[in-house]
């Protein structure tokens, strides 16, 4: 918050993916949480999500996360922090207040334990599938004052909010309501987290992340990196029948991705070469590119 810069938060959903992410971390020397979200739990497995992700963390030296992303019960979380995940999140986003409130406090009790932290969701950032109209998308938007009260009945760490932006949206025409970013962190105190951001404009994120936005979250658009590598490698080599060669291009899309966020979001170049955190000079992002200038 302090810095004005944001920590990259990826969704991976394959081992590809998992090694681009932290590869291109490494690379930029930018901290990185990787997330996994309840359907790559699905997917994969709990533990071979964790297992892949462990295994590749070990293998740099800038820090990595492992998060929950989304998810929607206390038992999930249980699991997940057994499963040595190192930040949890419920999103509780739609159930009624009171309830949110009682079990986003439940999580973070036994979290905070362990000394693992917890972020929450307050207001709804809704799906794009769904058909949402604008009216929609304000009317779910989350209330400064009520994020004040949340955050001290709960004691979440982090807070994800519903600021303008849509669930899996595949081109970025989304603005954030900054005036509103900014009265929620001067209520809630707490840094806050953006999901949703591959549908929102460049400058809208640049202006978030410049209002107290510190965490912003990535899945559709490493998707459609991921996939439109699938399409060029059988466009360009239709007879191949070795899947590596095609997922070998999904996974340097992938790192192609990755690197545009982290420079955009200004968290390049912050960890030194003993693995901390350093304050480079202030740092001017290229819209365009997300290409960090002193």
């Amino acid at each position: 918050m302090a810095e004005r810069f944001a920590v990259g938060a990826f969704n991976a959903n394959n081992m590809e993916m998992v090694q681009a992410i932290i590869e291109t971390a490494q690379e930029e020397r930018a901290p990185v949480i990787l997330q996994v979200s309840q359907g790559a739990i699905r997917y994969a497995g709990l533990d071979y999500a964790v297992g892949l992700v462990k295994i590749a963390a070990n293998q740099v030296d800038v820090p990595v996360v492992l998060h929950l992303d989304h998810g929607t019960s206390f038992e999930q979380n249980v699991l997940c922090l057994r499963a040595g995940f190192t930040s949890l999140m419920f999103d509780g986003s739609k159930l009624p207040y009171e309830e949110n409130v009682a079990i986003t406090r439940k999580v973070c009790e036994i979290a905070h334990i362990v000394g693992i932290p917890v972020e929450a969701e307050l207001g709804r950032v809704l799906q794009s599938t769904d058909g949402v109209t604008l009216e929609e998308v304000e009317a779910a938007m989350t209330d400064p004052d009520q994020a004040k009260q949340f955050i001290e009945l709960t004691g979440a760490d982090s807070l994800a909010v519903a600021v303008g932006s849509v669930h899996a949206m595949k081109s970025r025409q989304a603005d954030l309501d900054i005036s509103r970013i900014e009265a929620i962190r001067q209520q809630a105190g707490v840094p806050l987290v953006l999901h949703g951001s591959s549908g929102v404009k460049h400058e809208s994120v640049l202006e978030a992340i410049e209002h107290g936005i510190c965490k912003v979250n990535v899945a559709t658009y490493l998707n459609q990196a991921f996939v439109r590598g699938m399409r060029d490698g059988f466009d360009k080599h239709p007879d191949e029948v070795d899947p590596r060669k095609y997922l070998s291009i999904s996974r340097e899309n992938i790192k192609e991705a990755v690197r545009e966020k982290v420079r955009l979001f200004g968290s390049n170049e912050r960890i030194d070469s003993g693995g901390g955190f350093k304050s480079p000079p202030r740092q001017y992002r290229s819209v365009e590119l997300g290409h960090a200038e002193e």
